[in-house]
């Protein structure tokens, strides 16, 4: 699969697109890479014309893929030549990678439905905390502690609000997010995604775990600024875009889950240039 790289973000992710749309060359097509790989993996666990089994032999091809690329072989695929070629002069650490492949391999063999807050945290973790991880060291910053905060901080936060934003998706694909200890305070005692879907109370469980993507956000804002000031430009074009979203949902009222909200060009644009003017 040949990717261009920018088109792709720009078609799929703007937010991303304008986050990093001013970073030097070098740094941006890393992080598109990074992206377009993050993409490639997620459509092969939600891929309904494939079997679980022809999904788990795409994943296990991928871990043989990084072998190549970690023992300076030739990778096999066109995001793999892309990764060898855009990525590792960044150093990205090979256990990230594989981090983000069992957490899409668990969610293949048994889709996620009401997991505990303990198992959600690790799946923000899996599979939005890697390419944050990613970015931090594509973007200079080399403070491994402060790498790891940021990476659990920005993948609860964001990956909770796409989690708030695709609920009904979600549930189309057989997955619901939201935790068992939510869904039980919101006195919801069904597991079945649809049905969750459809309960009067859902309102009050999505507002639950609003409050957890909210104190995620600010402790981002928090750590953020132990940042070199570049590296603190780009993620908080990436993290404000993501509020901007959280606080639509928000404001409206968590009991809406239609139409998903969405941000103008011209307000994505805005946000960005707010925070690096």
């Amino acid at each position: 699969m040949n990717y261009d790289l920018k088109k792709f973000v720009k078609q799929n992710d703007s937010e991303l697109f304008w986050g990093i749309r001013m970073l030097p060359k070098a740094q941006r097509e890393a992080i598109y890479t990074v992206y377009a790989f993050h993409c490639h993996i997620e459509n092969i666990a939600y891929d309904i014309s494939l079997s679980t089994n022809e999904k788990l032999e795409l994943i296990k091809a991928w871990r043989e893929e990084f072998d190549n690329i970690y023992e300076k072989k030739v990778p096999l695929t066109d995001i793999g030549r892309k990764i060898y070629k855009n990525c590792m002069r960044f150093k990205l650490p090979k256990s990230e990678f594989i981090r983000f492949l069992k957490s899409i391999e668990d969610d293949i063999r048994t889709p996620i439905t009401a997991p505990n807050l303990t198992e959600l945290s690790a799946y923000c973790r899996g599979v939005a905390g890697v390419p944050c991880n990613f970015s931090l060291r594509i973007l200079g910053c080399e403070d491994e502690p402060l790498i790891e905060k940021l990476s659990d901080s920005i993948s609860s936060s964001i990956k909770i609000t796409h989690i708030l934003k695709n609920v009904k998706d979600d549930a189309e694909l057989n997955r619901l997010y939201i935790p068992k200890e939510l869904l039980n305070k919101a006195e919801i005692f069904e597991t079945n995604p649809n049905k969750v879907l459809t309960d009067k109370n859902l309102s009050i469980a999505r507002q639950e775990l609003a409050g957890i993507a909210e104190k995620s956000f600010n402790k981002t804002y928090a750590l953020v600024e132990e940042l070199d000031n570049k590296v603190a430009k780009t993620i908080l074009g990436v993290t404000n875009l993501n509020k901007k979203y959280f606080d639509i949902m928000n404001k409206r009222g968590w009991e809406i889950i239609s139409p998903k909200p969405k941000i103008s060009p011209l307000q994505m644009f805005s946000l960005a240039f707010r925070v690096l003017f």
